[in-house]
């Protein structure tokens, strides 16, 4: 099961940008960058967090992730959406 996530990193210096393991966009504003960010488990994702906070040296970045599935069925004409799992935003 794959797992997709928004990371948002801010209050570092470029060089710092530069060491981030993932390919993103550097933004001017509240956020310093931004990625799209794929794990293939919970685990390898909580690794990644720990990678980041080493990196950055400190916990001023968000990974944020989306929901991972969910089914769609009918029922007397209307809809109904049902989260199979999903995870909590992650905030070091």
């Amino acid at each position: 099961m794959v797992i997709e996530a928004i990371l948002l990193v801010w209050g570092v210096r470029d060089e710092v940008l530069e060491k981030l393991p993932v390919e993103g966009y550097w933004l001017y504003g509240e956020y310093d960058f931004i990625a799209k960010v794929e794990f293939r488990d919970e685990f390898e994702m909580e690794e990644f967090m720990r990678d980041l906070t080493r990196i950055i040296h400190g916990g001023t970045f968000k990974l944020i992730p989306v929901m991972i599935s969910a089914t769609k069925t009918c029922e007397d004409g209307g809809a109904k959406i049902e989260v199979l799992e999903s995870v909590r935003a992650l905030v070091p």
